[in-house]
């Protein structure tokens, strides 16, 4: 069997946190490796490092020991020029409280995230209206955030996260405000995107129920990821 393609890689990875003249821990050498077409979820209780883990993998937050390589690149040591150019052309970003601009429609919104890119015009308003039509949102091109249902911003940040066509997806909370059918519904968007684009896609939550839609359930307990199901520190292999 062929070697599975990493696409995020994430090796002894330790972060401290400064509160005053207190130094608090939250990762303590964390390795993780997610491979093209697999869904990695991060899991544990409030405080134990997942979040902080999820901004080190996307190049936001810098490590305070270890190494991430992103596509085949180590981003150790890199400016924060460089670290912004290899957010914007590996990694997309779902955050939890959507970051929609109030004032811009569903569609300006997604085309934010082409400017970024230089792309503008008609390709920006064509591929905009197809990602929104991807997230079945095709008739909510010119409607603001604030006349918008929390599971269609949801949709909509997705949508923006997808637009630019990143091989890297991660996803913080994604589920947390929406019932059970629309996070269902949002859920398996993502995985038929990491099954069919191979893309690598990694899951912030603390909703049990989106367990079934991963490969991997990755626990992480005080800083440390929990050895289970025989996979020791890269987590539990669903069966």
């Amino acid at each position: 069997m062929a070697a599975p393609d990493i696409l995020l890689h994430a090796e002894g990875i330790t972060k401290t946190f400064t509160l005053g003249k207190v130094a608090v821990p939250a990762l303590r050498g964390v390795d993780v490796a997610v491979a093209a077409g697999e869904v990695a979820l991060l899991m544990g209780p409030s405080g134990s490092g997942k979040t902080t883990l999820l901004s080190i993998l996307g190049c936001i937050l810098a490590p305070s020991g270890g190494t991430v390589t992103v596509m085949g690149r180590q981003t150790a040591g890199l400016p924060e020029r460089e670290l912004a150019g290899v957010r914007l052309a590996h990694i997309g970003f779902i955050f939890q409280g959507y970051n929609l601009f109030p004032t811009l429609y569903a569609e300006e919104n997604i085309r934010v995230a082409l400017d970024l890119r230089g792309i503008t015009g008609h390709e920006a308003r064509d591929r905009s209206r197809a990602a929104l039509d991807a997230v079945g949102l095709s008739d909510k091109y010119r409607v603001l955030p604030r006349d918008l249902s929390g599971g269609q911003k949801q949709r909509v940040a997705i949508a923006r996260a997808l637009v630019a066509e990143p091989e890297i997806l991660l996803a913080d909370e994604p589920t947390a405000a929406l019932d059970s059918e629309t996070g269902r519904s949002v859920i398996g968007l993502l995985r038929d995107l990491a099954v069919t684009h191979g893309r690598c896609v990694v899951i912030v939550t603390h909703d049990a129920r989106i367990a079934a839609f991963a490969d991997r359930v990755i626990r992480i307990e005080d800083g440390h990821i929990v050895p289970n199901g025989g996979n020791g520190a890269n987590g539990e292999k669903k069966t």
